[in-house]
């Protein structure tokens, strides 16, 4: 499936997660073209929840909220390990409610999501009773919709690594979207690229960046420790191995889920030895690396193309993006081959994956760093 939807990436064709008011049970294309993740695919749902899902969606039109979908949907075949899979993998998130907050907890403890199925359960109840009621009707089901607590803010990588555990793959984002200007301004080497070693050495240094996919500790035949860490970046993966004091040295940074910048460099595997091996020299983690060298970020303006909406939309994402990168200017007017430079007013911002994104979405703006 990751191939099939990477190829599909490559082709320009969006691949998007489910949705509870879109996704069919496999996968299907929407109205717009893009690839929707089915709904039987995520971990824990199973094909009779999908199918209860998609059959109350059809008979009585999309489900307004989760609320509606907990009043409609059967809960016998949608139980509550569903509701929880939905939320985590983005099924809800068209319903504008934080995934965290479905973890949330009210004053007397209850986790939000257990809170909504005894709602719809209660929900249910009332409305079949009212249906074989000789005085009610459907009309008179009134119970009040339980408060959405505020659950305790998740990490990006938090967030996507269980998106990842339920549908396999990263779908709404990636973990290292907030670091894609250090990997392509910075570093000279694709995780991929770590095991043709040859070529590598040919790098006064190397320099590549990911997120620590896997990590594998062992002890050598001699009785030493050592580590074989997996690190992947938008390109693929590769490994790296420690041995010993270096593999103590560095192993407290290279825990699953954390994105580093690795620095390294070919040295004799002994002295007088004719074998050269690569040697980790350092490593930070990628927040650092932005915080600390990523010092000025130049947006360059082609004045010539450039138009009223481009510069109010830039502004709104720029007072959005506050940091600790200087921000500049550098403007092309077409006319002279020397463009001018100015310092922004504005302060500082952020070299976020929504400043970026923004920056590489215009024909008439584009980016340097320091």
């Amino acid at each position: 499936i990751t191939k099939l939807m990477d190829e599909c990436k490559a082709m320009g064709i969006k691949t998007l997660g489910p949705d509870v008011n879109e996704s069919r049970q496999k996968f299907s294309v929407n109205k717009q073209g893009a690839i929707r993740f089915g709904l039987a695919a995520i971990k824990g749902m199973g094909t009779a929840a999908a199918e209860a899902i998609i059959e109350e969606r059809e008979k009585n039109g999309p489900y307004k909220d989760v609320f509606d979908l907990a009043q409609r949907v059967n809960l016998a075949a949608c139980n509550r390990k569903c509701f929880e899979s939905l939320a985590l993998s983005g099924g809800f998130d068209s319903f504008k409610i934080k995934r965290e907050d479905y973890f949330g907890r009210n004053a007397k403890g209850d986790v939000f999501l257990d809170t909504l199925v005894r709602y719809g359960q209660l929900y249910q109840q009332e409305k079949s009773a009212a249906q074989n009621s000789l005085f009610g009707g459907i009309d008179d089901v009134d119970i009040a919709t339980p408060p959405i607590p505020e659950g305790e803010l998740w990490s990006t990588i938090e967030k996507l690594n269980r998106e990842r555990d339920l549908v396999g793959i990263y779908l709404s984002a990636h973990p290292l979207d907030d670091y894609e200007v250090i990997l392509n301004n910075l570093c000279n080497t694709h995780c991929s690229e770590l095991a043709d070693k040859i070529e590598l050495q040919k790098k006064q240094e190397v320099l590549l960046g990911g997120i620590v996919t896997m990590v594998r500790s062992k002890f050598t035949k001699t009785g030493k420790p050592c580590g074989f860490i997996t690190i992947e970046d938008f390109e693929g993966s590769g490994e790296l191995a420690f041995f010993g004091e270096e593999w103590g040295k560095w192993k407290g940074m290279l825990v699953e889920g954390c994105t580093v910048l690795v620095k390294a460099q070919f040295v004799q595997r002994f002295r007088g030895s004719d074998t050269m091996e690569m040697r980790v020299t350092d490593i930070q983690y990628l927040q650092t690396v932005k915080d600390m060298q990523i010092e000025r970020l130049t947006i360059t303006v082609d004045a010539g193309k450039i138009d009223d909406t481009t510069v109010s939309d830039l502004v709104t994402v720029i007072k959005d993006s506050p940091g600790n990168t200087q921000l500049y200017f550098s403007v092309h007017d077409g006319e002279s081959n020397r463009p001018f430079t100015l310092r922004s007013s504005v302060g500082k911002v952020d070299v976020c994956r929504e400043l970026i994104s923004f920056i590489k979405g215009s024909e008439a703006l584009g980016y340097k760093i320091n």
